[in-house]
């Protein structure tokens, strides 16, 4: 199988980033939905720390990670705290939200091909352990805040979580520098997300509307 890369130090540090900014648009969320503290703690480790247990009990991947790096959890309970500090200051939440979410979308992609590499799996498995980490918790959130997942909705959201996959293999298949890869394709999956954001990019829809039947002349 290719040559995917070994985990980084530059993946380990946006690792950390990621699972504060998904913790944070947990927060966020939260707020909308007038939720208490413990609430808003809650769920910024499920959507967090979700994405990873899923992927890890798929693929028997032991300990957890945040059983192993108990940091991970404490990380995603503080993290809404200042989420809770800041958000008065914050006159945009949207934006907000949406920029930490593609942060950890991208992140987590990737630190799920990671993962996926090194209990050496097919590289079709590798991708979608990656989509499976990026996407996951996410949805977690929306459902748990009874809202739809943006996985579901108009804009690009998986396929960006699949794109990033596939530019993270294939630039190790060409035998490229580990840490510097890591640092381009995080620029392209987070530059793409932003980008399908702006400009409402999205997938061709199916829409089917059912004849209704005739009414039975008399």
């Amino acid at each position: 199988m290719w040559n995917l890369p070994p985990s980084d130090s530059v993946l380990h540090l946006l690792s950390w980033v990621a699972l504060a900014a998904q913790a944070m648009t947990a927060a966020l969320a939260a707020g909308r939905r007038s939720m208490d503290w413990m609430g808003v703690c809650l769920l910024g480790a499920i959507t967090a720390l979700g994405g990873g247990t899923l992927r890890d009990v798929l693929l028997g991947h032991y300990p957890l990670v945040w059983v192993e790096r108990p940091s991970y959890l404490a990380l995603t309970v503080l993290a809404p705290f200042v989420t809770i500090a800041m958000a008065r200051l914050v006159h945009r939440l949207t934006a907000a939200f949406l920029l930490l979410d593609a942060i950890g979308l991208v992140v987590f992609t990737m630190a799920g091909c990671d993962v996926a590499w090194q209990m050496n799996v097919p590289l079709g498995i590798v991708i979608v352990a990656g989509v499976i980490t990026g996407c996951a918790g996410g949805v977690l959130r929306d459902v748990l805040c009874n809202d739809v997942p943006l996985l579901f909705r108009a804009e690009l959201y998986a396929s960006v979580s699949l794109l990033t996959g596939l530019v993270y293999a294939t630039g190790f298949a060409l035998n490229a520098n580990g840490e510097l890869w890591t640092v381009v394709t995080f620029v392209f999956g987070l530059s793409f997300r932003l980008l399908a954001i702006r400009y409402e990019w999205n997938m061709p829809k199916f829409v089917f509307v059912a004849e209704e039947p005739k009414e039975e002349r008399k």
